[in-house]
């Protein structure tokens, strides 16, 4: 299972060297660095790496504040769209709205409303991370069995009561694969906050518009490299809580 992976890796490095090398003229090199370059002159070199690890830092902390804000949001308002048929008919189209809406269009807005710090690069990482929260939220509520309900309503249990030991516990699954879906989205809203609000500490992504701007190719692709790698940390990261929540004793969590 581990081979595929390592072998597409070495596949795709080779492809990447055999541009670099074979097609580009040494003066256009510059275009598509060799991996071999990128790796000894700036992931080896701590000068050059480490602005970008420090960079990366900020970057991580904007996305846990603004995945944390994005699940509570998320579940909280699938939860509310449950809750009467039309609450659903108020909150969805709003939600449909941010989603389909380009964040790119609405960055600018952003800024004049919260400025260009933290709490700007935060909203956009939850505007992006939310949807898929909430429409598995409330498909997972709206998806428990009927006859589990009636055994509640016979019982006398209150409305929290089937909340919380019932709908909550029975939209896991659901629940945990929006939270994967949306960690996955988290770090690109991450990585646009840092390249749109710059007030403050500069992020990963600000680094990439930083070098892209001035051609430090080398430093540029190292930097997309490592926040590619922070990417697939944060996405593992999140699928092996969801398995821990529900690997137990749903099918969902032994995929993982």
């Amino acid at each position: 299972m581990v081979g595929y992976p390592v072998l597409s890796l070495v596949f795709g490095l080779a492809v990447w060297s055999a541009v670099s090398y074979l097609v580009l003229e040494p003066n256009r090199r510059f275009l598509l660095p060799p991996p071999v370059d990128v790796v000894r002159n700036s992931l080896l070199d701590w000068t050059r790496l480490r602005p970008m690890l420090e960079a990366l830092a900020v970057t991580a902390e904007v996305t846990v504040i603004g995945f944390a804000v994005a699940a509570v949001v998320g579940v909280g308002t699938g939860v509310l769209m449950c809750q009467g048929k039309w609450l659903e008919k108020i909150i969805y189209p709003y939600a449909v709205v941010i989603q389909v809406i380009p964040i790119l269009a609405i960055v600018p807005l952003i800024g004049l409303w919260m400025g260009y710090g933290m709490s700007a690069r935060v909203l956009v990482c939850m505007l992006i991370a939310v949807f898929p929260i909430i429409t598995n939220t409330h498909f997972g509520i709206r998806s428990v069995d009927r006859g589990m309900h009636e055994l509640f309503t016979v019982s006398g249990s209150s409305r929290w009561d089937r909340l919380a030991k019932l709908e909550m516990r029975a939209a896991l699954p659901a629940i945990m694969t929006g939270m994967r879906t949306g960690a996955g989205l988290v770090v690109v809203g991450a990585i646009i906050g840092d390249m749109f609000f710059a007030k403050g500490e500069p992020g990963i992504g600000t680094l990439l518009d930083v070098y892209r701007a001035r051609l430090q190719s080398e430093d540029l692709v190292a930097a997309i490299v490592l926040a590619s790698v922070f990417g697939v940390l944060v996405f593992a990261v999140m699928g092996w809580i969801s398995k821990l929540a529900v690997g137990r004793w749903h099918e969902s969590g032994s995929s993982l």
